[in-house]
Order: C-alpha cells, then structure tokens, then sequence
C-alpha cells in the first residue's frame, strides 16, 4: 500500500505519476507526421489512415466509462501494471504488420489500455492528496500532459525522417517499458478502502453525475476545446505535405509549435484562476472566434505557412485556456467517485473527439489552407455555444458575482 510507504517513495511515486501523464499524448499524437508515409507504404487512402486515429480516440472513450469503476472496485495499481504490458506489446505488434484493419484493431486495444494508465493516474492524485494540495497537483494535469501533444509529433517527424513511420512505434514501446519496470520498483496500490462492485449504485453514481448540467457542460466544453485543436493534428499534415510541399520533420516542428501553444494556454489559466471564471471563459471563446474568423477571411488571398501556424497557435491558446480551467474544475466535482468521475469525464470528452475527428476527416476535401480555416471556424462556433450556456447556467444557479470557488457544490443533484 502505498497510503503507508514513506515520504521519500510517496514523491517517487508521484514523479512517476507525472511521467505517465504525458504518455496517452505520445500514443495520440507521434505518428501523426507520418499519415502521408503510412498511406503510402500501406497503399491505403488518407482517410483509411486518418481512421487509425479516429478508432482509438473512441477505443479510449468508451473504455473510460467503465474502467473508472471497476477500478475503484479492484484497484488501481494491478490493472495498470498489466495496461503498460498491453501497451508493449500492442506497439510492437504494429511495427510487425502491414494491413491497416489489423492496425485500427491493435490501436482499438491500445486505447483501453491506455484508459486504464490515464483514469488510474488521475485516482492516484485524489487517493493521496487533499484539499489545496489536490488542486495543486491537478492544475498541472493540462500543462504535464501538453508535453505529449508537444514532443511527440517533433520527435516522430525526426523519426520518420531518419528511419520510417514503424520506428515511432518501437519508441512507445519503450516509454510504456520503462513506466512498467519503475512502476514495479517504486510503485503501489493507492485507495484506502476497496468498494464492492454494486451495479445499482454505479449505476447511480453515473445518474447522479449525469444529471449536473455544469459538469455536463464542462465535459462538452473540454470535448469541443480539444476538437479545435484536432482540425490541425487530423488534417495538417496533409495539407502540409501535399499542398504546401514540406516534409514530415516540418510538420514535426509546426505540431511542436502548436504543443506549446496549448501549454501556454495552460499556463494562462493557472495563473489567471483568481479573476472572474465567467468573464475569463466567454472572452477567451469570443478571442478564439476572432482570429479564427480573420483566418478564414486571409486564407483566399494569402496561403502561407507561416500564416496558417500563427493564427493556429493564438487559436490553441484559447483552447488550451479553456480545457485547463473546465478540467480542474470538473475533476473537483466527486471527490468520493474519483474513479467513475474520472473515467466518465475521459470516456465522454474522447468520445465527443473521435466524433469530431471522424467527421473532420470525412466530409469534403481538406487541401488547402482555406479548407482547414473552415473547420476551426465550425468547431470554435459551436465551442462559444456551449461556452455562453454554462456562464447562463453558472450565473442562474450559483448566483456568484465573483469568482467561484473551484469546489462547486457536488454529490448532489442541482
């Protein structure tokens, strides 16, 4: 048990925790320089390719509503030990095969897995940790696990340059190696009381859960934030290479760039959490609606690189803004079902993403500029909705003139 271990293992412990953070972003994100690469090697179409992805965010989705409760019923620090062992192999597996249906299948699998290190590691936060040290250590959730997003397209690029699409691959194998062998040296169980698995009270936790409108909102407010930034990670690369003619190590830089757009995001709403949290929501959504309306109006008459990941990167800061503020608040709500809490709040955030990406990828042609200009203006209209009827909802209901606090009232119907 971990609970009892000492000081010095507790902050290992954590520091692990941490480093597993940013692993579900590797898994998304690094072999996203290499879709033009794979459709070629595997003579598939784009969309075939672009699926892959699009099969493991709805993989990763669905498994997150129950995996949170079964693992508050049998812990957390088995079923990840075995999730790291699945994750090894799986990526192995895939560097060992050539058929893209077989790849979608093994991406399926990876996505439960990696559902289990995610909602796992978010439990062991509240397991251990309370009250202001708890918020602590959850404002960082958005900015450590940015550094998937951030690194992972840069180094799959260089990897895809120097050696193929398959290498990005070996390297997940080998992040999710090392987590394994440390986490058996320095690892443990977390909770404090194992519950025993009642289908009527998970079923009405998640009714409970699921009738608070304000963390409904919040997890389609973190669905559609995060489907903005999806646009260019689904459709990017292509348009980069095919349209704009650069190779997979600048599509690596330029996701790279986009990457510390959203940890600055992230950064922003950390630091600017004392001011207003309505005020703060809606202008950042009206910024986010801006740029984005004066890149769909630029893009006919100016299609440039350059252009495209300036107004991208100021368009993932408001996302990244709006995803850290909507995911501390929303991890905060049930503290006493921080397993199913969590797995709800992943599962349907994901499951909103793999929607949003499908569609991305499926209606019309994205060749140009103006193309993905487009789609950031749907995506961010609809993120402005939803951001206009929580500060409806939050005024009505909390009535606050200032800012409120990051533990609404929970466990309890409104």
């Amino acid at each position: 048990m971990l609970r009892t271990a000492s000081a010095k293992r507790k902050k290992i412990a954590t520091l692990l925790a941490f480093s597993s953070i940013p692993l579900s972003g590797f898994i998304t994100d690094i072999y996203l320089p290499s879709f033009p690469s794979m459709a070629r090697d595997l003579q598939v179409s784009e969309h075939q390719i672009q699926i892959t992805l699009t099969v493991f965010f709805l993989s990763y989705g669905i498994s997150q509503l129950f995996i949170g409760s079964i693992l508050d019923n049998i812990g957390r620090y088995r079923p990840r030990l075995v999730a790291l062992v699945v994750l090894t192999v799986c990526s192995l597996l895939i560097t060992l095969t050539t058929d893209v249906l077989l790849i979608s299948m093994l991406r399926v699998i990876q996505g439960v897995a990696i559902s289990v290190v995610v909602i796992s590691t978010r439990a062991f936060f509240v397991d251990l940790y309370k009250g202001e040290q708890l918020k602590h250590y959850l404002s960082f959730f958005t900015m450590v696990w940015s550094c998937g997003p951030i690194l992972a397209p840069f180094l799959g690029g260089y990897l895809e340059k120097y050696f193929n699409w398959q290498a990005n691959f070996y390297f997940l194998a080998a992040y999710a190696l090392v987590l394994l062998v440390l986490d058996l040296i320095y690892g443990g169980e977390t909770i404090e009381k194992f519950k025993k698995f009642n289908m009527v009270e998970v079923l009405s936790s998640y009714k409970m859960m699921l009738t608070n409108r304000m963390f409904i909102l919040g997890i389609v407010t973190l669905g559609f934030s995060y489907s903005v930034v999806m646009v260019f990670n689904i459709s990017g690369p292509f348009v980069l290479e095919n349209n704009m003619h650069f190779n997979s190590v600048v599509i690596g830089y330029c996701t790279l760039i986009l990457g510390f757009s959203w940890m600055i995001g992230g950064y922003l709403s950390k630091r600017l959490g004392g001011l207003n949290f309505d005020k703060q929501i809606l202008y950042c959504a009206l910024v986010q609606i801006g740029l984005v309306i004066a890149l769909v109006v630029i893009s006919p008459h100016y299609e440039h690189l350059a252009i495209l990941i300036s107004f991208a990167f100021l368009v993932h800061i408001c996302s990244g803004f709006l995803y850290t503020i909507f995911f501390t608040r929303s991890m905060l709500f049930f503290p006493k079902n921080a397993g199913i809490a969590g797995g709800l709040l992943g599962g349907l955030v994901y499951i909103f993403t793999s929607i949003s990406s499908y569609l991305i990828s499926s209606v019309g042609h994205i060749d140009t500029q103006g193309d993905l200009s487009l789609r950031y203006l749907v995506t961010s209209l609809l993120l402005l909705v939803i951001v206009c009827c929580t500060v409806y909802l939050h005024r009505k209901y909390f009535a606050i003139d200032t800012v409120p606090t990051l533990t609404p009232v929970v466990e309890e119907k409104e």
